[in-house]
Formats: structure tokens, sequence, C-alpha cells
């Protein structure tokens, strides 16, 4: 009993900072700004735990949501794949055509430039939420387009591809012209590319725009995308998408993005790929006018290059929602570390309180 005593005696009280503010009454509150952080290491044990399992909880969820995320990129890869060899082949008629004739006066409705008073915006965001800045960005970059063209003393029309995108300009009919409004879904196929072309082809012809430019974005990387504008109407007669400055890109040039894994993580690469064009048989005899093979060509052409937008758009949907979830699971997993320090502080001075009332009892 004595040596008990003499342990007890020699057991000196908590420090402030070991049990925190709760631990005194007349501790001075936190500020408002903190309430968050005094919510978590006030709590009481049982309301500590019930938050640490919500956070497992969450943390599995977000984990499962990344996996999920990063399997459809992995199939809108494949995607992309399947279709090159339907563009190789098309470009190659295409380029051969342009090589037999050696003309630029196509009479074709794709190809017609006309002053421009009128331009159409297609823009593709994405259907769902829970993918960080990815639709805010293509939102904010058409937002700034109109307010160009507007500026600039030019009508603008827009038509929405995306839930999210609907959902928001929806909200604003008196300050846009919506002409359009479309779906992208979780595998865009030829059938909507179709549908979207109709619509862009019927605005272009019927000279109701002189322009249309698409505003996608562009899949640079797993944690990188990029807005961009092109020129989608008129085409050239070789078939060639320009961006808004004039810069044309070769139809022949393409790129194509591979998902990899680097070091034990995700990666993705992307890979120049140029389609040969000069093996075009010189002794094919035309049975229709080659003019009006190109005619019928560049629909194809336009409706290839919006597939592959769509297609694009959604692969960087995809990877911005995988970046997402993954961000909320590194999230979920440091404050559930934080939460399991709160709660172990607490227990332990708890503990530490009880054997000072048993040794201050024993002492008496």
């Amino acid at each position: 009993m004595a040596a008990i005593q003499g342990q007890c005696a020699r057991t000196t009280l908590p420090s402030k900072a070991f049990l925190g503010d709760a631990g005194f009454a007349g501790a001075r509150r936190a500020p408002v700004q903190q309430r968050g952080s005094l919510q978590i290491f006030n709590a009481s044990g049982k309301a500590l735990r019930d938050r640490i399992n919500s956070v497992k909880n969450t943390q599995k969820i977000t984990d499962a949501m990344k996996l999920v995320a990063a399997a459809k990129v992995r199939r809108a890869q494949d995607a992309v794949v399947n279709g090159r060899p339907f563009s190789e082949n098309l470009v190659k008629v295409l380029f051969g055509v342009n090589q037999r004739l050696r003309v630029e006066d196509v009479d074709s409705p794709l190809v017609q430039i006309r002053p421009v008073k009128t331009i159409l915006l297609a823009v593709i965001s994405g259907d769902r939420g829970l993918c960080g800045g990815y639709n805010n960005q293509v939102i904010k970059k058409a937002e700034k387009r109109h307010a160009e063209l507007k500026k600039m003393g030019l009508k603008g029309k827009i038509v929405l591809i995306g839930k999210k995108g609907i959902t928001y300009f929806n909200r604003r009919q008196n300050q846009y012209d919506i002409v359009g409004r479309f779906e992208l879904g979780q595998a865009p196929t030829t059938k909507e590319a179709q549908a979207i072309a109709d619509a862009l082809y019927a605005e272009f012809v019927g000279l109701d725009v002189d322009k249309v430019e698409l505003i996608y974005t562009k899949f640079v990387s797993l944690i990188s995308s990029d807005p961009i504008i092109q020129t989608l109407l008129p085409l050239t007669p070789q078939g060639e998408i320009c961006d808004i400055d004039g810069t044309c890109v070769d139809a022949a040039d393409d790129e194509i993005f591979k998902l990899t894994t680097k070091e034990g993580s995700l990666s993705m690469e992307r890979e120049k790929v140029k389609t040969d064009t000069s093996d075009f048989d010189s002794s094919l005899i035309f049975e229709q006018d080659p003019v009006q093979i190109i005619d019928a060509l560049l629909p194809l052409y336009l409706n290839s290059t919006l597939l592959r937008s769509l297609q694009e758009s959604l692969a960087c949907e995809l990877a911005a929602r995988m970046n997402a979830m993954s961000n909320a699971s590194d999230n979920a997993k440091d404050l559930k570390k934080r939460l399991n320090l709160s709660y172990n502080r607490q227990r332990q001075a708890a503990i530490t309180g009880q054997i000072i009332e048993i040794c201050s009892g024993s002492s008496a």
C-alpha cells in the first residue's frame, strides 16, 4: 500500500496541451473559424466512434467509384482505338479523291465559306457530377467564347451536349439562344453522333448560322484536361479541322491515348499516328463524278470527327472523376487518422483522470 501511495503521489496532472481545451472548465473558447476542428476534438467518445465509422464507409464508396471510373476510362480508350480503322480508310479515300480531282472549288455545302454573322457553339459537357472541375471548365469556356462573340458584334447560338451543360444553360435561357439539347451517354455511338451532326448540318446548310464551333475537352493526361475550341464547319475539301485562329490540322495526323501503368499507378500516354495516304490506286476508275464522291465523304468525316470528340470528352470526364474520387479517398484517410488520434487522446485523458481519482482516494 505504501508503494502504491508513493507512486500515486508522484503522478502529475495532465497538461493542457495533452487534454485540449475541453479538459479545463475555464479554458478560453476557440474562435468561430475553428468550429469544425472544435467539434471533432470536443465530441464524446461515442460520437467520435460513429464519425470514424462514417468516414470509413465513405472511403470505401470513393475507392469503389475510383475503380469503376478507371475501368470505364479503359473502355473509352478501346472505343477510340476500335474506331481507328474506319477513320484511316476514310482519310485515305478522301485524300485520294482530292489528288485525282486537284481542284479547290468543290461544290459541297460543308465547305462553303461566307461572311460570318452568326456562330453556332456546340458545347460538350458531362452527364454526371462528382468529377471535380471538369464540367465547370467547359461551361466557363463556352460563356467566355459567347461573350467574345457578343463583343465582336456577332450573334451566338448554342447546342448543348450533356446533362450538366443543359441544366446550367436552361437556368439562363434569357441570356443565351439555345437551339438544341442532346445527352452524351456513357458510351457514345455513331447513332448519337449522327443525330448531333444532322442538327449542326441543318443549321449550317439552312443558312441559319455561318460557322459552327465545337467546344470540348481534349484528353491530355489522367490529371490534366484542356477545354479547346475547334471550327467544325465549314470544312476544307481535304477534310481538315481548324481552330478558331485558322490553324488547320491535317486529317492524316491524329493522336490516340493509351492507358498504362507506371510505378504501380495508372498513367496515360498520347501517341501520334500518321495515316499513310500515298498508296492510292491510280488505276481506280470513278463511276461517279469525284466531286459527288467528296460531297458524300465529307459528311462521313464530319460524323467521325464529332464521334471522336464525344469519346474524348467522355474519357476526360471519367479521368476527372477518377482523380476526384482518389482525392476524396485520400482526404477520408487523413480525416480518419485525425479522428482516431483525437479519440485515443480522449480515452487516455479519461483513463489518466480515473487513475488520479483512485490515487487521491487511496491517499486520503
